[in-house]
C-alpha cells in the first residue's frame, strides 16, 4: 500500500527523490519508488482555507506506489508529523484524513488509466 506522507517538491528536486526523502523524513521509513499511479490537481477556495483571510490555494500532487524496504516507524523528529502508524485500508474511511489520502487510495486501487480520478468530496471526515 503507498504510504501517504509527503509535503512539498525543494527548489531543483525531482518530485521522484521527493518521494523517498518525504518518506524518510516523516516516517523513517526507506523506501523504492515503484510506479507512478497519478496526478491530481484542485483548487482550495479561499472560504475553505484553514487561515482566515488566504487565498485560493491551487494544490498539485503526485501520487507514487512505493515499497517500503527498511527502516523503523517512527514520528517526524522536530516535524509536523506528530505521529505515524500503518493503518488497514478497511479503517481508512473512519479516520479524519486530508483529501490526498482518497486521492491515492482511489488510485492505488483502480489504476486508472489516464492517471486521473474524479474529484473527492470535501467535509465530514475529509478536509483539505
Amino acid at each position: 500500500m503507498p504510504l501517504a506522507p509527503g509535503r512539498r517538491v525543494e527548489h531543483a528536486e525531482d518530485p521522484f527523490d521527493t518521494v523517498i526523502r518525504e518518506a524518510a523524513e516523516e516516517t523513517g521509513l526507506e523506501a523504492v519508488v515503484e510506479r507512478l499511479l497519478g496526478v491530481d490537481s484542485r483548487v482550495i477556495p479561499a472560504g475553505e482555507r484553514r487561515l482566515p483571510g488566504a487565498p485560493e490555494l491551487q494544490n498539485v500532487g503526485v501520487f507514487h506506489g512505493v515499497r517500503v524496504t527498511g527502516g523503523r516507524l517512527r514520528p517526524e523528529p522536530n516535524g509536523d508529523t506528530a505521529a505515524s502508524a500503518w493503518t488497514p485500508v478497511a479503517e481508512v474511511a473512519r479516520l479524519r484524513r486530508s483529501s490526498p489520502v482518497d486521492i491515492g487510495l482511489a488510485l492505488a486501487q483502480h489504476l486508472p488509466p489516464t492517471g486521473h480520478v474524479t474529484p473527492v468530496p470535501v467535509g465530514g471526515l475529509v478536509q483539505h
